[in-house]
């Protein structure tokens, strides 16, 4: 089978090195968006800032990716304007498991995303020729 009928993009095609640390990549997103829901439904004084605090830091973590850091963003800022979006996101999601109780949890974390971010960047910036990027 070709890399097209697996809609793999051709640079990819072969690497799957690649593509298991693009699914950690996700894996890391999604569980930084669940550490901020947690964060806020554990923080939040009452049910209204509970539900305020839960609900709204991921949906404006999620946005603020969306806009900036996700592969088809609306906006696509140079290099280090996607890198500061992914380490204040993520990063917020690393302190809300420490802020929930989670140190050691919280550390494993983030050594997870600093090494997946850096590999992911890097694979990128390998596989993609500098015009297409």
């Amino acid at each position: 089978m070709t890399s097209e009928e697996h809609r793999i993009p051709a640079p990819y095609a072969g690497r799957p090195w690649f593509m298991v640390n693009e699914a950690v990549a996700f894996v890391v997103e999604l569980a930084a968006l669940a550490a901020l829901a947690w964060w806020g439904f554990a923080t939040g004084g009452g049910m209204a800032g509970q539900l305020l605090l839960g609900v709204g830091a991921p949906v404006v973590a999620a946005v603020v990716w969306g806009m900036f850091a996700a592969p088809r963003a609306r906006f696509r800022p140079p290099l280090v304007g996607v890198l500061v979006v992914k380490a204040v996101v993520l990063g917020c999601g690393v302190y809300a498991v420490h802020a929930v109780g989670h140190s050691v949890g919280a550390v494993f974390f983030g050594v997870v995303v600093v090494v997946n971010t850096g590999l992911a960047e890097t694979f990128r910036r390998r596989a993609v020729p500098e015009s297409a990027v």
